[in-house]
């Protein structure tokens, strides 16, 4: 009886999420990426309705256990497919590779062939599966973070937050493909929990994501780097005069504290320097530094000297002066470059 319950609760669930993503309103979903991930998204809710609607019509789990497996093989494998893919469109900004693209299609006709067979073979195809992507999603993810590294003051995490715990979805349907497989009773019911609310997180998620300044935001850190790079390609290699320029430029700025200004990525910070965009970014590169990390020592630096000739001022007024956004993440980064919170700091140097 439970197991009928769980699976109408699952096809109200999957139909409900399907309608969300249809019914997002056209100025969400203006931009292309976005509107090709959330029908991916919605193929792959669609699906997992019309899977569970045929496991509750047709009491497969409880009467035919293969049966049931090979259903759950022929719907899970393009559903964990458009999931991944749809992370991996945004990761990507749209351009996704044919092999990622269409790799489901011969697992799947694979899997379902071998399910025949051994059932342990199929289900070892699907994670194999689920594990590629996974591998790409996270190599995206490095590229994105390193983007956002280079390109804006603040390493802006949150931004991130979405992708991060989509992968986990992914990963957590691999790890469960045994219990999918083999097992039934208590442990297929808590597998079931976790994968619904799983989904209902992933497609929740980006419901919010596409509505923030989080997809523009990481385009534009995106198309920087993209841009930095063909232009350091094309001066071939930049010459240690340059770079020293840079250097020269660089140490004038820090003497001037032009650091403490709040809203400095990294095009605002060449500028106030006085060097091009790209050459600041490769005299970094060359420093093996990222922009933000760069930017927040300085800042660390200067906010330990202003604690120690300041003693009564706050954190809150410290990050201001400090050009940091908030007293929450100068505290947060304190704490990363110095192993201290800022109140640790000054007790031990008043000690």
């Amino acid at each position: 009886m439970y197991l009928e319950l769980m699976q109408f609760s699952a096809i109200i669930l999957m139909v409900s999420l399907t309608l969300k993503l249809l019914l997002l309103p056209r100025r969400v979903i203006g931009a292309s990426k976005i509107n090709r991930s959330r029908w991916l998204l919605a193929a792959g809710t669609f699906l997992l309705s019309i899977q569970f609607l045929l496991q509750y019509l047709l009491h497969l789990r409880p009467e035919n256990v293969e049966a049931a497996i090979r259903l759950n093989l022929a719907f899970f494998i393009p559903c964990s497919a458009f999931f991944s893919l749809a992370v991996i469109n945004l990761q990507c900004q749209g351009f996704i590779s044919r092999r990622e693209k269409y790799l489901f299609i011969p697992v799947w006709i694979a899997a379902v062939a071998l399910s025949f067979w051994s059932m342990t073979a199929a289900g070892i195809l699907f994670a194999a599966m689920l594990l590629y992507y996974i591998i790409h999603q996270m190599y995206y993810m490095r590229m994105i973070r390193r983007a956002i590294a280079n390109y804006f003051e603040n390493d802006y995490d949150d931004f991130l937050t979405w992708m991060w715990w989509s992968i986990r979805l992914i990963t957590m349907m691999a790890v469960a493909v045994p219990v999918m497989i083999f097992f039934q009773g208590p442990l297929l019911a808590v597998f079931a929990i976790l994968f619904l609310m799983g989904i209902f997180y992933l497609v929740d998620s980006f419901t919010l994501y596409t509505v923030s300044n989080t997809p523009a935001k990481v385009m534009e850190a995106q198309q920087n780097e993209e841009d930095d790079s063909l232009q350091q390609k094309n001066e071939e290699h930049l010459s240690d005069n340059a770079l020293h320029r840079v250097e020269l430029a660089v140490s004038s700025w820090i003497e001037k504290r032009g650091y403490l200004q709040t809203g400095l990525n990294l095009p605002n910070a060449s500028e106030e320097i006085g060097v091009p965009r790209y050459l600041l970014s490769a005299w970094l590169k060359q420093k093996g530094l990222h922009y933000n990390d760069w930017l927040t020592s300085l800042r660390i630096n200067e906010a330990k000297q202003v604690m120690l000739a300041h003693p009564e001022w706050s954190n809150e007024t410290i990050a201001q002066y400090c050009g940091f956004s908030d007293r929450t993440y100068f505290q947060r980064k304190f704490k990363d470059f110095t192993g201290l919170t800022p109140n640790d700091f000054q007790s031990q140097k008043r000690t």
